[in-house]
């Protein structure tokens, strides 16, 4: 299925399906949980679609788990349409979602526009995603219009993090829960597919998710949401710094990584790496072989 990359296999759920749809992730509201990870490059995209996830997300967290940035706010339109067209290629089977980075749609339904325009013409994205509620309803409007499908979020807004006073948890009041729920439903009317809700109780989670009509898709959310996302490094173990609440490592790539590392080191340092089965043969060598035998 995917000759000349090196990578084969994949599970049969993804090789007997078609690419995943946005038409078809709002019809699966309340239906089997989907699954929705981060990815960044070719070759995490191409592991994480053969392992059947749903939706990959090129996510404006890459500022903060690939370029090192405390924040998301550094991130440029430019920096996602490349991750995205990495990402792009790497996806048969799974729905790629380009995020819209901090100022990259703020200013106007107009400038937003033109932004979603980009990630899917250069960025190959099959849908975008900006933060937001009632605030930027008319901009996910106009890009809807204009036939590129918007995942909304909701709750914790990254983009926000100097207005909200850091990454905190959001909707703990009844006042704020009840303006998330208006905001997610602000999202809804304007047209969006789907709604990520991020860092909100799990209870104020189970009420936006039954007002909608539109799947909600949580990360720290709890457990009613109609799917649930993870960074691809906090899912793996890779996570170098502070570990949300809601982040589940599934694996300790991380130290698969370190251990690996540590071995090459020291096979260098003995030179017992490269070994003979490692080396290529030149003419010279080739010839004597052929006289030996």
């Amino acid at each position: 299925m995917y000759a000349g990359h090196g990578i084969g296999g994949g599970t049969d759920r993804a090789a007997r399906r078609k690419r995943v749809t946005a038409p078809e992730l709002r019809e699966r509201k309340r239906g089997e949980p989907f699954t929705m990870v981060t990815a960044y490059d070719f070759t995490m995209a191409r592991l994480l679609d053969e392992a059947g996830i749903d939706v990959l997300l090129v996510g404006d967290s890459l500022g903060m788990v690939v370029q090192g940035h405390d924040t998301t706010l550094p991130v440029t339109l430019d920096e996602i349409c490349y991750h995205t067209r990495c990402v792009a290629r790497g996806a048969s089977f799974a729905h790629v979602v380009g995020d819209m980075p901090f100022m990259s749609y703020q200013v106007s339904p107009e400038q937003a526009v033109e932004s979603a325009g980009k990630l899917v013409k250069e960025g190959s994205a099959s849908s975008v995603k900006l933060e937001g509620g009632a605030d930027v309803a008319p901009h996910v409007a106009r890009i809807v219009r204009a036939g590129i499908p918007v995942m909304g979020h909701d709750g914790l807004t990254p983009q926000s993090v100097h207005a909200l006073g850091g990454f905190k948890v959001q909707g703990k009041t009844k006042s704020a829960a009840q303006r998330i729920i208006d905001d997610a439903l602000a999202l809804e009317e304007a047209g969006a597919y789907a709604v990520v809700l991020e860092a909100i109780p799990a209870d104020v989670a189970a009420r936006v998710t039954d007002a909608l009509t539109i799947p909600t898709i949580g990360i720290g959310a709890g457990p009613s949401c109609d799917g649930q996302v993870l960074v691809c490094y906090d899912l793996l173990g890779m996570n170098l710094g502070h570990t949300p609440k809601f982040a589940k490592a599934f694996a300790d790539v991380g130290e698969r990584v370190r251990d690996a590392a540590k071995s090459f080191a020291s096979a260098v340092r003995e030179r017992s790496f490269p070994a003979p089965e490692h080396c290529y043969a030149g003419e010279v060598a080739a010839k004597a072989k052929l006289v030996a035998l």
